[in-house]
């Protein structure tokens, strides 16, 4: 069985002191406020601030199952290369059935996510999120 590795965008961020610093440096190297023997110095600076954002971006690759969520919707990333990206506003309802998560959205449309190689506590999880950051799920029940 797989595990999900599930990532809240809105708690304990300590990523974004690394896009803060990394913006720092890319200013920095673009500006070029202080002097400097080695002209090439603000290159490399720049540099590292763009691979400080690269790091960033990246983490939704690391892991072939993740989930990253916030208030606003969810990046849902199972079995495939890219994921499914959810609105939570736009979710009208969610059902595990069998081993396969169904998400109805408001306009008709269903999006499945077939659960069968991941831990059952994983899909139960993710079901939550999805039920708990719900709008409609909340405002109605």
């Amino acid at each position: 069985m797989k595990k999900i590795h599930f990532h809240n965008l809105g708690k304990k961020n300590y990523w974004i002191l690394l896009i803060i610093f990394s913006l720092v440096f890319i200013l920095v190297g673009i500006f070029e406020p202080f002097e400097f023997e080695n002209e090439k110095t603000y290159k490399y600076i720049s540099s590292f601030g763009f691979f400080l954002q690269a790091i960033y971006f990246s983490k939704l690759f690391w892991h072939k199952n993740t989930v990253q969520w916030n208030k606003k919707g969810a990046t849902i990333r199972i079995n495939s290369f890219m994921g499914r990206s959810l609105s939570f506003d736009q979710i009208r309802k969610t059902e595990l059935i069998e081993k396969k998560l169904i998400v109805t959205k408001n306009d008709g449309k269903t999006v499945t996510f077939d659960l069968n190689e991941i831990l059952e506590s994983d899909t139960k999880k993710l079901n939550q999120i999805i039920i708990k950051n719900t709008i409609a799920n909340t405002v109605y029940n």
